[in-house]
């Protein structure tokens, strides 16, 4: 699956806003070095990762030596094995000090996301689709879901502005799931209206109200078997609600088309990524 990066502008931001937040005024410690050493260093992975932030690693060396040379030898989605050199660094020792623990806190962050969605994509073996939320580190949202991609996952709406997810405090300010989705499709012809359920009855009634697809929240595997018989042919279905690696595979038996896993980009580990100077 081919994924495209966030535009050029957004890396530059999130990169250039966390080396402000670490660096400030300047980085004292670095500034001990002499202004014109130069230096040469190698990146490590030091465990089993989906490779993911490139660009955003880059980009952190990039706004404090212009001329910074990066090798990588390995691309986005790569599959590390831990221990090997990922990529090799040359350029001005202040910039690379400065820069370093910006870099890899952004790189070990979307590698961590990348490789926890390879997980449940593998967990749930092509039949179902794996996708993220909106439950993403506050700023690094665009990030975080082109990291989900990398590992495999699908995107879910981007935000609130991109696709109506009629939930139950909705469903309760109109003063019915169907004046809901009347709402909905009436604001937005052409859109997409996705519906919250809590229960087979639920199901029901947005399907006949035309619910394009419908989160079936906390259902059991039962539930959701039945939710899929009845569903056919007349709506998407997505299982939803705390399911861990462990009950996706499970949850995919059902016939439910997608499984969203808020823990993609809420509960991630991040990777253990070490840079090593060799000298200049």
């Amino acid at each position: 699956m081919k994924v495209s990066l966030p535009a050029r502008a957004a890396i530059e931001k999130l990169a250039g806003d966390a080396l402000r937040e670490d660096i400030g005024g300047g980085d004292l410690t670095a500034e001990l070095t002499p202004q014109d050493a130069r230096a040469r260093a190698r990146l490590f992975c030091r465990e089993r990762a989906v490779l993911c932030g490139a660009a955003w690693f880059d980009e952190a060396f990039r706004q404090t030596d212009r001329d910074v040379e990066i090798t990588w030898h390995f691309e986005d989605g790569a599959q590390l094995r831990g221990g090997e050199a990922v990529c090799e660094i040359h350029g001005r020792a202040r910039a690379l000090l400065a820069a370093e623990r910006t870099a890899i806190n952004l790189l070990q962050t979307l590698s961590g996301t990348a490789t926890i969605a390879r997980r449940y994509v593998e967990a749930a073996g092509g039949r179902a689709r794996i996708m993220d939320t909106r439950k993403t580190i506050p700023g690094l949202r665009l990030a975080q879901k082109y990291a989900a991609a990398v590992g495999g996952a699908h995107n879910h709406r981007m935000g609130l502005f991109d696709q109506v997810l009629l939930k139950e405090n909705h469903i309760a300010a109109a003063g019915s799931l169907e004046e809901a989705v009347r709402r909905a499709r009436a604001a937005a012809p052409d859109g997409f209206v996705e519906v919250e359920v809590e229960n087979l009855k639920q199901l029901q009634r947005a399907l006949q109200a035309g619910a394009q697809r419908v989160l079936l929240d906390n259902f059991s595997s039962d539930q959701l078997r039945e939710a899929a018989e009845l569903a056919r042919g007349r709506a998407e279905l997505e299982a939803s609600g705390g399911i861990t690696l462990e009950q996706v595979p499970e949850i995919a038996a059902t016939g439910v088309d997608f499984i969203s896993i808020g823990a993609l980009t809420k509960h991630l580990a991040a990777v253990d990524f070490s840079l090593r100077f060799d000298g200049a």
